[in-house]
C-alpha cells in the first residue's frame, strides 16, 4: 500500500518543480509520501496530511519527527470530510490517497481550496487495470465513475500517468 521509490522520486520531483507554499495530503499510510511531497517546500512551507487511523497516524509521527522537514509537516487525525471543511487555508499541491471511494467527495472539497494553477494528484487511478474490466466491484466502479468525471470536469485540466496503480494529475484552471 506504500508509494514505492519510484512514486516516491515522482511526488519528490512535482513538489521540487511546483514549490508549493501549502500542500494538502489526504490519507497518510506511513508518511513515505509525505516526506516524498515535503522535500520540494521551502522553509516556511506547510504540509497538512490527514489520517483516519490513529495507529497509522502514530507510525507517521514517529517518521516525521526523525525528518529534516519535522517543522513543516502538521499531522491531523480524523476524517478528511469533516476536517477539510474546518481548514482555512488555500493550497498549491494536493494529494489524495485514502479511500477510493470517497475520491469524488474529497476532490469537491479541496477544489476550492486550491489556487488556479494548483494541483491535484490521485492515487490508484487505474486500480490493477481493474477499471478497464467488465466486471466491476464496488470500489473500481466508484474510480472509473471518478476517472471519468475528472475527464468532462471544465474546471480542470488532467492526464493519468500510468505509473504503478495510475496516478491523475490535475491542474486547476
Amino acid at each position: 500500500m506504500i508509494s514505492g521509490h519510484v512514486q516516491g522520486q515522482l511526488l519528490s520531483t512535482i513538489s521540487h518543480m511546483l514549490k508549493p507554499e501549502r500542500i494538502l495530503e489526504i490519507g497518510t499510510f506511513t508518511g513515505y509520501a509525505s516526506l516524498c511531497l515535503a522535500s520540494g517546500l521551502p522553509s516556511k512551507g506547510k504540509l497538512i496530511t490527514i489520517e483516519v487511523k490513529p495507529e497509522l497516524a502514530a507510525i507517521s509521527q514517529k517518521y516525521f519527527d526523525r525528518s529534516a522537514h519535522k517543522e513543516n509537516i502538521h499531522a491531523l487525525i480524523g476524517d478528511a470530510k469533516t476536517i477539510i471543511p474546518e481548514l482555512d487555508e488555500s493550497f498549491d499541491l494536493v494529494f489524495i490517497d485514502a479511500n477510493k471511494k470517497e475520491n469524488d467527495i474529497i476532490y469537491e472539497l479541496v477544489l476550492p481550496k486550491i489556487k488556479s494553477g494548483g494541483f491535484i494528484l490521485v492515487d490508484n487511478v487505474l486500480w490493477s487495470g481493474k477499471v478497464v474490466d467488465q466486471i466491476k466491484d464496488h470500489d473500481t466502479r466508484a474510480i472509473d465513475t471518478f476517472n471519468k468525471k475528472l475527464k468532462d470536469d471544465s474546471r480542470i485540466e488532467c492526464m493519468i500517468l500510468p505509473l504503478r496503480d495510475g496516478l491523475t494529475l490535475a491542474r486547476k484552471l
